[in-house]
């Protein structure tokens, strides 16, 4: 399998040095990357509002080695939240943060990632928008969770992610699937071992199915992030058995995936949320894209054949 190998080299400075470098790099990256800079990501905020759909900002980057560079993170969002302010975009945009880039894996991590979140969790709510905690690997999310909790005592409408592909993610869901609560299930995109996540991609669908269908039972509020055909019609499904109301869950798809399938999810009424990353350091999230879906390799590959 590919998945693993491409996840490996995600973690890799000499894969990085190549890929960077490589002639077909930037064609492949602007798929799915919305740009560099508030400036450039804006007018994509605009153009899905005008569509009907919303959206999920993170700003790429993870590997923080010094808390300078955890707080210049912390600003960028707090940057980022102004400029919707200003342009009166609070209620379409969202964000979703990964807490290594608030020094989570730094000494004293766990303290320094929850005060360099907490303001930005802050000046979200102030413009009648929220945070979302993505999940990293599954040495960080005992942290993430606990953080999580903390941040809600304030502001509960602050959303998690749980990873279907772990054995202990059932269990998490049970007990996330609360009234008030936001979360958002994918399958998972890191390289985790055979010891906490399943391996077989059969597997990981069941799983899937299993934690989707607590969710939509329990009185929180699900976020399905998927592409998968089957998975979304099994979505549409368990809402409706469940006794959901199309505004009462969602529907998360990555920015330049599936755009026709964006629009035709919100035309039928459904909440449709585009995950739309953007910034400088887009290694990291770029390699997961291509580890999950064979056809995003190929399609690198043929970009760096045809401008080489």
């Amino acid at each position: 399998m590919l998945g693993p190998v491409i996840l490996a080299a995600s973690r890799s400075d000499k894969m990085r040095r190549f890929v960077s470098a490589a002639p077909g790099t930037k064609q492949v990256v602007d798929r799915f990357i919305a740009g560099e800079t508030v400036d450039q990501v804006v007018p994509i905020i605009e153009d899905a509002a005008g569509k009907g759909l919303e959206v999920t900002l993170d700003v790429v980057g993870e590997d923080i080695t010094t808390p300078e560079q955890a707080a210049d993170a912390r600003d960028a969002y707090l940057e980022l939240i102004e400029r919707l302010k200003d342009l009166g975009l609070g209620t379409k945009a969202e964000m979703s943060v990964k807490l290594s880039m608030f020094g989570q894996a730094l000494d004293g991590g766990h303290e320094l990632a929850l005060a360099n979140v907490r303001p930005v969790v802050e000046a979200a709510a102030a413009i009648g928008t929220t945070v979302t905690l993505d999940a990293e690997d599954h040495t960080t999310l005992d942290s993430m969770f606990a953080i999580h909790e903390e941040l809600r005592k304030d502001y509960p409408q602050t959303g998690c992610v749980i990873q279907a592909y772990l054995f202990r993610t059932e269990e998490d869901a049970r007990r996330l699937a609360a009234a008030g609560s936001r979360v958002r299930i994918v399958k998972g995109a890191y390289k985790e071992p055979a010891s906490v996540a399943y391996q077989d991609k059969a597997e990981i669908d069941k799983a899937y199915v299993r934690i989707l269908r607590i969710l939509m039972e329990g009185d929180g509020y699900p976020m399905i992030g998927s592409h998968d055909p089957r998975l979304i019609a099994i979505a549409q499904e368990l809402g409706r058995k469940a006794g959901r109301k199309l505004d009462e869950y969602e529907f998360q798809m990555l920015y330049g995936i599936r755009s026709e399938e964006h629009l035709r999810l919100a035309a039928e009424g459904h909440r449709m949320r585009v995950y739309t990353a953007y910034g400088t350091d887009w290694y990291g999230y770029f390699m997961r894209r291509l580890a999950e879906k064979p056809a995003n390799l190929l399609f690198f590959g043929r970009s760096i054949l045809t401008k080489g």
